[in-house]
């Protein structure tokens, strides 16, 4: 099963990292469902802004773990490359 690792821009800026097995049900929960990150609920609308795929939860897991420890500056780096 594929996984992604994915960015989203909240409505107050921050950038919120998370994985998800399809991206676009995952990108709704944020915006319109109670499963929605507790992050995110407060911050609507999100808008997805980078996303990349992993082979396994595993994977993504570790990939998500490394871009959380990324500075902010470093984040929009990757979201531009």
């Amino acid at each position: 099963m594929e996984y992604f690792v994915y960015i989203v821009k909240c409505s107050d800026e921050t950038l919120y990292t998370g994985i998800a097995t399809d991206i676009h049900r995952r990108l709704d929960e944020h915006n319109n469902s109670s499963k929605g990150a507790k992050y995110t609920r407060v911050r609507r609308p999100v808008e997805l802004v980078y996303s990349e795929v992993c082979e396994d939860r595993s994977s993504a897991t570790k990939r998500e773990y490394l871009i959380k420890k990324l500075s902010r500056k470093e984040k929009l780096e990757l979201i531009d490359a």
